[in-house]
């Protein structure tokens, strides 16, 4: 189930909603980006690590959504890193007395027997301003930013040129904005995020969305510009030109049209 989009990287997906688990190649063994995201998904893919012959020396949460801060055993013990803002996330919802209870009422109820918990967001949190991952294997660069979720970072494997976009530049799903605060405007911090993107796209060939299809070349840019549109047009009460959402969107994903009617009501 592993496919290879570029040298020494590799991706696995899930079905449900489409996650995408990004593995890396080193010289030692396999970095493993948000794996997930039933036991079942994740036991074939260490299965398919064990046929290269390359043990997981190390993990990455790119942000602290549940399907993104997943383990399983059978990965082994290799480090789990974050940004600090994700780790302390994670932390805030395992110092809970009736955490189990809490994660897995965030599961879809399809998958909520089949998703393992036990090691559910074990993540270490790198320190603040750290710009790479500490591994022994190719450059991955670290681009944290506001959108989204707390703590959210893209990861770009340079001598790649792959960008691992988290949970952004999806071509199913439109942003999906963090809870407004009061103290915050999620709209404003993902186009701040998004020009994060933007600021390295020039060095990328290939984006992996944490949901959804693998883009390519010119792809980069369109779906930075397609979320960039999306956002503007919700800012500003319109409805936006979006081929994710109403008779465009991709057959069994018209429920998106549900995030973005939530998302006007609360931002528009």
């Amino acid at each position: 189930m592993l496919t290879q989009i570029a040298e020494g990287v590799l991706v696995h997906r899930s079905e449900l909603l489409r996650n995408n688990t990004v593995v890396v190649l080193g010289a030692a063994g396999a970095l493993l980006v948000d794996p997930g995201i039933t036991g079942e998904e994740m036991a074939c893919l260490a299965r398919d690590l064990a046929g290269l012959g390359r043990p997981v020396v190390a993990g990455f949460a790119t942000h602290p959504d549940w399907d993104h801060v997943l383990w399983d055993v059978a990965f082994g013990e290799a480090p789990r890193y974050g940004t600090d803002r994700c780790a302390a996330a994670t932390g805030a919802v395992l110092s809970e007395p009736d955490w189990p209870a809490r994660a897995a009422e965030m599961l879809p109820p399809e998958i909520a027997g089949d998703v393992p918990l036990d090691l559910y967001g074990r993540v270490t949190g790198l320190p603040a301003g750290t710009s790479r991952i500490p591994w022994e294997g190719p450059a991955v660069r670290i681009i944290e930013h506001p959108a989204h979720a707390p703590g959210h970072a893209a990861l770009l494997v340079e001598e790649r040129g792959v960008l691992v976009a988290g949970d952004m530049l999806s071509d199913v799903f439109i942003p999906m904005l963090d809870d407004a605060t009061g103290d915050n405007d999620p709209v404003g911090e993902y186009l701040v995020g998004l020009e994060r993107l933007d600021a390295v796209a020039g060095d990328v060939d290939v984006v992996v969305p944490g949901h959804g299809s693998v883009g390519r070349g010119p792809e980069v840019r369109a779906r930075i510009a397609l979320d960039r549109a999306y956002l503007h047009a919700l800012r500003d009460g319109r409805e936006p030109d979006d081929p994710r959402l109403g008779p465009s969107a991709e057959p069994g994903w018209e429920w998106v049209g549900d995030i973005h009617a939530g998302q006007a009501q609360r931002f528009g």
